[in-house]
C-alpha cells in the first residue's frame, strides 16, 4: 500500500468543536443526554435526567490558551470517549506539534480514574507503533496527557473517504485490511508481554502514517490482573464476556476480529442485532469469496474465549498464512513462492500422480516437549516394535502420544490411533493435532465423512495453514460427486498458488479432478506446473503424455504426446503399448479427415501409409515383449492387418 504523507496538523483542527447530539451519552450511566426537545437545541452541559450526575461536552481549552506555561493550544482535534483532544505547540521543544488529551467530564470520578490510569500506563509504554507520551500536566485544576502528534489518517477516516468517493459503502479489500492489522499486531504482543491490555481496538484507533501504522488512544488500557478499575470499550467491538469477567488477552483478540469484519464488510447491525455475532456467512460475500478469512475472524470472535487464538503471536502466524492464501487467489497473481516454514506442518511428500494418506503433510514436533531428544533417538523402523518402545517411554508427553498415533497409522491400527487422539484431547480439549490424526486415519480407511469432518475442524483452528486445505481437497476428491470435486479443485488451486512446497501435490490433484470430469486439456495445463527440478517430474511428463491422448484434439496433440514421451524412462512393454494406442488414435483421425501435418516416431510425414507402418512396427514390438502366446498371435495378426497394402 502506498505511504500516507503527513498532513499539516492545522488542517485537522475542528472549526466547530461540538459533540453531535446522537453521541452525547451520560458518562456515568450511559443514558442519552443533551438532546434537543420542544424545538430547542440540546444542552452541551448539565445534569443527567436519569442519574442526576453532571455532564459536559464543552471544550475546556480554546485557541491561544497556554497550558502549564509550555503548550500553546491551536484548537480541538476530536472528541473521544474520555475527553477532548487538542492540538498544541510545545514552546520548550522546537515548537513541535503535540496532542493534549483532557477529560470530557471532569466531575465523573470513573473518567478521572481512567485518565489517571492511562497516564500511568503511557509512562510505561515505549513501542514504535504506539503513540508516545511526553508529559502529564495540569491546567485550571484539570489533568492533561501530552502525547505525540500522529499526522496520518485513521482507518475509520479511510473508510469514510472511500464512501465519499464511491457514493456508497466501499469496504477495504480483504488483503489490505489484513495487512493493516498484521502490521499493528507486534504492538499488541508488546502490551500483553508487559501485562497490559488495550481493550478498545477499532478502526478509529489505528493510524496509517508514512509507510507504517500506529496505535493511538490508550484510554481503555489496563493491567491484565486489574479486577477493580472501570472497564472502557466500544459496543460492537467489545467481547461479550467482558461485562461479567472483565477484559483479557482473548477479549483483545475479539476486538481485532471485529475490526477486521467492520473494515471488510458493510456490517450493518454490528452494534445492535449482531453485537455478539458475525453476519450470516451466506449473506456476506466477502466470507464465501475468502473462506480462510472467514475462518480467521470466526475463531477471533468465538463466543467462548477459550475457542479463540491463545495469543497474538499465534493469531499473527495464522493471519499471515490467510493473507498469503487470499492474495494467491486473486486473478493475475504469478507463480507461488516458497513460503516461510510452517510452525505446525512439514511440506507434503508428493512422489507420484496419486496422493495417499502418508503423503499428506506431517506434523512438526513441538520443540519445547521434554521428550523430543528421546524420540529422535528411536531406532525401530518396524511399527510394532516401535509401538512397544513408545509404551515404555520414560515420560508420556504429548509428542510421545502423537508419535504413537503416527506409528499406529503405519501399522494400520485404527484402534490405537483413536486411543492416541483420545489421550491428547483428555489432556487438552483444544489440541487440534488429535483431530488431524483422526482425519489421516479416516483417509487411510476411506471413511470420507469422518475425514471431511476432521479436516474441517482442523482448518477452523489453523486457517492460515495449507495442510488442512490439501487434506480437505483429497477428502473431497475421494467423495467423488460433482460438488465435492469442484470444492477439491478450488482447494488444490489455493495450495498451488500459495506455496511452492505444495506445487507438486496440488498440480497432480488439479489434474486428477479435471480429468475426472473430462477436462483433459485443463488437466494437461495442471501437470505442466510440476517443475523440472521435482523428483516427480518424470511422472508428471508421463501423465501429461497420457492426458494428451485423451483431449480429442486430433493428430497434433497425439503426435506431441509421442514426442514428449521419448524422454521418459518407461518399461519397454508400457512404452510399446502406449505407442500403439496413440498411433491407433492418430490413424483413425487421419482416416477421418484430419489433415494436420506432423511426423511419425521415425521422423516421416504422418500420412496414412506412414502411420500404418509405424503402427505395424508398434504391434510387432508389443508381440515380441509379451509372454502370452495367444496375445502374441493377436498382435501379429493386427500388425498384418494394419500394414499398408502393396503390389508386392
Amino acid at each position: 500500500m502506498a505511504p500516507v504523507a503527513e498532513t499539516d496538523p492545522r488542517d485537522a483542527i475542528l472549526r466547530d468543536p461540538v459533540v453531535p447530539e446522537q453521541r452525547r451519552i451520560c458518562p456515568s450511566c450511559g443514558a442519552p443526554v443533551g438532546r434537543s426537545h420542544d424545538g430547542g437545541p440540546g444542552r452541551t452541559q448539565g445534569y443527567c435526567p436519569k442519574c442526576r450526575n453532571p455532564f459536559s461536552f464543552t471544550p475546556k481549552l480554546v485557541p491561544g490558551d497556554l497550558v502549564a506555561g509550555q503548550y500553546e493550544v491551536a484548537g480541538a482535534l476530536a472528541h473521544g470517549g474520555l475527553g477532548w483532544i487538542y492540538l498544541a505547540r510545545d514552546r520548550n521543544v522546537s515548537g513541535r506539534w503535540v496532542v493534549l488529551k483532557g477529560l470530557l467530564n471532569a466531575g465523573d470520578t470513573d473518567a478521572v480514574a481512567a485518565a489517571v490510569a492511562e497516564q500511568q500506563f503511557l509512562a510505561q509504554v515505549e513501542h514504535p507503533q504506539i503513540v508516545e507520551v511526553y508529559n502529564v500536566v495540569e491546567h485550571d485544576g484539570l489533568a492533561y496527557t501530552v502525547m505525540e502528534y500522529v499526522g496520518g489518517v485513521s482507518l475509520k477516516q479511510i473508510l469514510k473517504d472511500r464512501l465519499m468517493a464511491k457514493g456508497h459503502y466501499d469496504p477495504l479489500p480483504v488483503e489490505q485490511a489484513l495487512a493493516y492489522v498484521l502490521e499493528i499486531l507486534p504492538a499488541f504482543s508488546y502490551l500483553h508481554e508487559h501485562g497490559l491490555l488495550y481493550c478498545d481496538f477499532k478502526p478509529d484507533n489505528l493510524i496509517h502514517v508514512g509507510d507504517g501504522v500506529k496505535l493511538i488512544d490508550l484510554g481503555g488500557m489496563r493491567e491484565i490482573d486489574d479486577l477493580d478499575s472501570p472497564i472502557y470499550g466500544t459496543v460492537g467491538y467489545q467481547a461479550p464476556e467482558v461485562a461479567e469477567v472483565g477484559p483479557s488477552v482473548a477479549s483483545d483478540i475479539y476486538t481485532i476480529g471485529r475490526t477486521l469484519v467492520v473494515l471488510t464488510t458493510e456490517f450493518r447491525g454490528y452494534q445492535s442485532r449482531y453485537v455478539d455475532s458475525l453476519p450470516p456467512y451466506s449473506q456476506t460475500p466477502v466470507f464465501h469469496e475468502n473462506d480462510p478469512f472467514f475462518r480467521l475472524v470466526a475463531k477471533c470472535c468465538a463466543p467462548d474465549p477459550a475457542d479463540r487464538f491463545g495469543s497474538v503471536d499465534e493469531l499473527r502466524g495464522q493471519m499471515l498464512g490467510v493473507l498469503r492464501q487470499v492474495v494467491a487467489d486473486r486473478p493475475g497473481v504469478g507463480a507461488a513462492s516458497q513460503s516461510p516454514a510452517s510452525a505446525h506442518f512439514e511440506v507434503p511428500v508428493a512422489t507420484s500422480e496419486n496422493l495417499d494418506w502418508w503423503e499428506l503433510p506431517g506434523l512438526r514436533p513441538d520443540e519445547q516437549d521434554p521428550m523430543n531428544t528421546w524420540l529422535r533417538g528411536l531406532q525401530e523402523a518396524d511399527p510394532t516394535a516401535r509401538l512397544r518402545t513408545l509404551r515404555d517411554a520414560p515420560e508420556t508427553t504429548a509428542e510421545v502420544v502423537l508419535e504413537m498415533g503416527r506409528t499406529a497409522l503405519r501399522a494400520g491400527r485404527s484402534d490405537l490411533v483413536t486411543q492416541a487422539a483420545d489421550s491428547l484431547l483428555a489432556h487438552d480439549p483444544w489440541d487440534w493435532r488429535a483431530v488431524w490424526l483422526l482425519g489421516i486415519d479416516a483417509v487411510m480407511r476411506r471413511d470420507v465423512a469422518t475425514a471431511l469432518e476432521s479436516f474441517r475442524a482442523v482448518y477452523a483452528q489453523v486457517p492460515g495453514e495449507l495442510a488442512p486445505r490439501l487434506a480437505l481437497a483429497l477428502s473431497e476428491e475421494l467423495a467423488g460427486d460433482a460438488a465435492s470435486m469442484e470444492a477439491a479443485e478450488r482447494s488444490y488451486l489455493t495450495c498451488l498458488r500459495t506455496d511452492a512446497g505444495y506445487t507438486v501435490a496440488a498440480a497432480f490433484g488439479i489434474a486428477r479432478t479435471r480429468a475426472r470430469r473430462g477436462d483433459h486439456a485443463g488437466a494437461v495445463d495442471a501437470v505442466e506446473d510440476v517443475p523440472a527440478t521435482s523428483g516427480a517430474y518424470s511422472r508428471a511428463q508421463w501423465m501429461r503424455a497420457d492426458l494428451m491422448t485423451r483431449t480429442g484434439g486430433g493428430i497434433a496433440p497425439l503426435l506431441e504426446a509421442l514426442r514428449s514421451s521419448r524422454g521418459i524412462t518407461l518399461e519397454p512393454r508400457v512404452r510399446a503399448a502406449f505407442t500403439a494406442r496413440v498411433l491407433e488414435k492418430a490413424l483413425a483421425a487421419r482416416i477421418g479427415g484430419d489433415e494436420t501435418p506432423g511426423l511419425t516416431p521415425d521422423g516421416k510425414p504422418a500420412d496414412e501409409d506412414n502411420l500404418r507402418r509405424s503402427l505395424e512396427t508398434a504391434y510387432r514390438e508389443q508381440a515380441a515383449l509379451t509372454t502370452d502366446p495367444g496375445e502374441r498371435h493377436r498382435l501379429v495378426d493386427e500388425a498384418n492387418r494394419i500394414r499398408p497394402w502393396s503390389w508386392l
